[in-house]
């Protein structure tokens, strides 16, 4: 394993420290002071935020985020990164846990916190392997997060961001935009991180609606309907549906007549609320 050095803010104990990474928390660490100062600029940062931040490594970015914030909650899933964190951060503004934020109940741990705050925002460099469940888990479980800014793999940020009939539009573009506003706000080449990964990464915002503008019946029928017609892409909806929920042909052709939809059509030609509708039929 290659020994990554330390940020160049970390006091002199723990340069003399090695620490090895760890592939199995897919740590790939961001190094560029220049990448890091733009990324704080990208989320509503006030000195009444508190701050969510999921991955900190060796503290590079919770520097940048504890001058232009409230205060930090931390989760770091490494061990050995805890005394590095609690030493580099001690009598700052910041609760280091090491936990498991998939594992975590967000809004809990907010209001242990006990402190008084404007807005919440999540800033990460998040471990590409489980990207979507992080996302998903904070827009499906926390009431108090309304904005994240987040480091991911330049294809997922892709997907998040794209618009009906491109070539990422899928299921993952619908879920995220059901419940969130996401756009791509800079994207970072590979080699800026340490160890470089095989792929660059891009920094996407995405704003928690206020409201919905329209809500499935059944959310959860709806994300079924949403996952299951793109089980093959090249397939028809009528198709896709057909395998995944196990209807009828004639059932769902008669249901898109019904929608106004041409039977022909393809899942990646529709929108967020095409889904919704189509859920709320099936619904009833």
């Amino acid at each position: 394993m290659k020994n990554i050095g330390t940020a160049t803010h970390v006091k002199s104990t723990i340069k003399k420290e090695e620490f090895h990474i760890k592939k199995k928390f897919g740590q790939n660490f961001l190094v560029d002071q220049n990448i890091l100062r733009k990324i704080v600029t990208i989320p509503s940062l006030t000195d009444e935020t508190l701050v969510i931040e999921i991955g900190p490594g060796m503290g590079s970015l919770t520097e940048h985020l504890l001058a232009k914030s409230k205060f930090v909650l931390a989760y770091e899933i490494d061990p050995d990164l805890i005394p590095i964190l609690n030493e580099t951060f001690k009598g700052q503004n910041i609760s280091i846990q090491n936990k498991d934020f998939l594992k975590t109940n967000i809004d809990e741990d907010i209001e242990e916190l006990n402190i008084s705050y404007d807005n919440v925002v999540v800033v990460a460099n998040l471990p590409y392997y489980i990207t979507t469940p992080i996302i998903m888990k904070i827009i499906e479980e926390s009431s108090k997060v309304k904005e994240m800014v987040l480091m991911m793999q330049l294809e997922v940020a892709r997907r998040l961001t794209s618009k009906p009939s491109t070539k990422d539009y899928n299921s993952l573009s619908i879920a995220i935009q059901y419940k969130t506003f996401a756009e791509i706000a800079l994207k970072v080449p590979r080699t800026v991180f340490i160890p470089a990964p095989n792929v660059d990464s891009a920094i996407v915002k995405l704003v928690v609606k206020d409201e919905l503008e329209v809500c499935p019946d059944n959310q959860e029928l709806f994300y079924k309907v949403v996952r299951g017609s793109f089980v093959q892409r090249r397939k028809t909806l009528v198709n896709n549906l057909l395998s995944s929920l196990n209807l009828p042909k004639t059932s769902v052709i008669e249901m898109l007549e019904d929608l106004g939809y041409n039977p022909q059509i393809r899942a990646e030609s529709l929108s967020v609320n095409d889904f919704i509708r189509i859920s709320d039929y099936l619904n009833k």
